[in-house]
């Protein structure tokens, strides 16, 4: 007789998973070159497995968009290894593209190689981060991204947003005592949030000195099209860094 609880739950996404139609060479890169980058709850997680040399930090980011920012900084520390996690099909592609240079209109090339671009330390898992951490194991990141995740602005959405307990205790178990969980926002309703929800947790320590620091760009950050357009719109980003206690 089948027991129900022996079935592993399934968490319910909320959020696209496809946009507009992905073109022809953004659709060649999805099938032949993020295979070669892909990680999944299958994958075994040590460092050596997942990159072709050592790495001084192991980044993760959870929701990267466009991939500008985890572009960015797989560019300019190639001596660290990242791994991004997005569920939005036209995202990876995007990321995909700025690690290639294949754009629409090129001719493509009959295969691709992951080996042949400068940027060869980013690994990607293109579905809910969710169902990845009990694949990760403790204390595995130095460095933990959450840039501009949706804020539900609304009561009743606010149990989907990510920053919540279940989740804070999955971002304190996989980062390394001292890690950095970076928190990025440009909505009013998120801002209140976080700071109220990482306040309450005190696995976590806001590492902010004054009214000015959470306010202005860190010194390692990467720009990305998203914030550019919160800012022409109004709406002031803040940068949230914490450190595991």
């Amino acid at each position: 007789m089948l027991n129900l609880n022996q079935i592993p739950m399934v968490p319910k996404f909320f959020g696209r998973r496809k946009g507009r139609v992905v073109r022809k060479a953004k659709q060649f890169l999805l099938e032949n070159m993020l295979p070669q980058m892909r990680v999944t709850p299958q994958t075994n997680f040590n460092v050596e497995n997942l990159f072709s040399t050592p790495k001084q930090e192991i980044c993760l980011e959870i929701g990267f968009g466009d991939g500008q920012h985890l572009f960015g900084q797989a560019l300019n520390n190639p001596q660290n290894g990242y791994i991004g996690v997005e569920v939005f099909q036209n995202g990876v592609a995007n990321l995909l593209t700025l690690i290639s240079g294949i754009k629409e209109g090129d001719n493509l090339p009959n295969h691709v190689n992951i080996y042949d671009y400068k940027v060869q330390n980013i690994k990607v898992f293109d579905d809910d981060v969710r169902l990845l951490f009990k694949a990760i194991p403790d204390a595995f990141f130095d460095k933990i991204y959450l840039l501009f995740p949706d804020p539900w602005p609304k009561n009743k959405h606010a149990g989907r947003r990510f920053v919540n307990p279940d989740n804070l205790a999955e971002i304190k178990r996989i980062l390394k005592s001292g890690g950095l969980f970076r928190i990025a926002t440009d909505h009013p309703v998120y801002k209140r949030h976080v700071l109220r929800t990482m306040y309450k947790d005190t696995n976590f320590v806001w590492t902010a000195k004054c009214g000015n620091n959470w306010r202005r760009e860190p010194a390692d950050w990467v720009k990305t099209k998203y914030q550019q357009k919160a800012i022409r719109e109004g709406r002031r980003p803040v940068f949230f860094d914490y450190r595991k206690i």
